[in-house]
């Protein structure tokens, strides 16, 4: 096991008293797996600036001159997310969502159907698997 050491002491990140940090869940329960670059970089660009609710008014304009993006880009980028379940848009708010699983993404886990989930493998907790068996109870 490597030991870990502080390389940089003058810079200790410290996690803001804001809201935008990013979850863990992104990559352990596989939310970036099959996204492309540019949807990663709105996705980053959209926790960084939205609010506590997760809600952004920025315009696709000035979302492109940020992230160097074309309109078909960002167009692209937006529809990937929204079919990743990872943020919603109705003109002009785009909103961050919970990373909770939805009854779709569950469903496509469970049974191993993961076409409209980019391709993700992932495998259900046996929890997930559980509650499927008995009807959804808790």
């Amino acid at each position: 096991m490597v030991a870990k050491r502080i390389l940089c002491s003058d810079r200790l990140r410290r996690i803001p008293r804001q809201f935008s940090w990013l979850d863990h869940r992104l990559v352990r329960d596989h939310y970036f797996c099959g996204i492309s670059h540019s949807s990663l970089a709105l996705y980053l660009f959209l926790v960084t600036v939205s609010d506590a609710d997760g809600l952004s008014y920025y315009s696709d304009a000035s979302i492109e001159e940020h992230l160097n993006l074309t309109a078909q880009k960002t167009a692209a980028a937006r529809a990937e997310l929204c079919a990743a379940e990872l943020i919603a848009y109705r003109v002009p708010l785009y909103q961050v969502l919970s990373l909770e699983k939805s009854a779709l993404r569950k469903k496509a886990v469970v049974t191993g159907k993961t076409g409209s989930l980019h391709g993700r493998s992932d495998l259900a907790s046996l929890g997930d698997i559980l509650r499927e068996a008995v009807g959804g109870a808790r």
